[in-house]
């Protein structure tokens, strides 16, 4: 199922959503509530798009400058497990659909 490319690594922010980012003084963006940790890069995308996302420029300024794998789409649903089921634990019943979902999606 994590067919992934061969590539490093990377720095992960850990918890990228949009509540996570908010503007300086000046109008900068700043991100802020890090969980960091070294990972594939897809997972904090993954993250970013599960809650709400972010504008499509920010998809389209990511891909410019490194762009995923072509099977990055199929693999999203997995990295974005892991936060589901966190917050099906935290938080309660409201997220077990989502998670039974894709379950069932890569069960079968």
């Amino acid at each position: 199922w994590l067919d992934l490319p061969d590539e490093p690594a990377c720095l992960l922010h850990g918890d990228l959503w949009r509540g996570n980012v908010l503007a300086d003084r000046a109008g900068a963006p700043v991100v802020i509530d890090p969980a960091v940790h070294r990972a594939q890069r897809e997972a904090d995308l993954a993250m970013a798009a599960l809650f709400g996302g972010f504008p499509a420029a920010f998809y389209d300024a990511y891909a410019a400058h490194w762009p995923l794998a072509p099977e990055a789409d199929a693999r999203r649903p997995l990295f974005q497990l892991y936060h589901l089921l966190n917050h099906y634990n935290l938080f309660g019943p409201s997220y077990r659909d989502a998670c039974v979902r894709i379950l069932r999606r890569y069960a079968g």
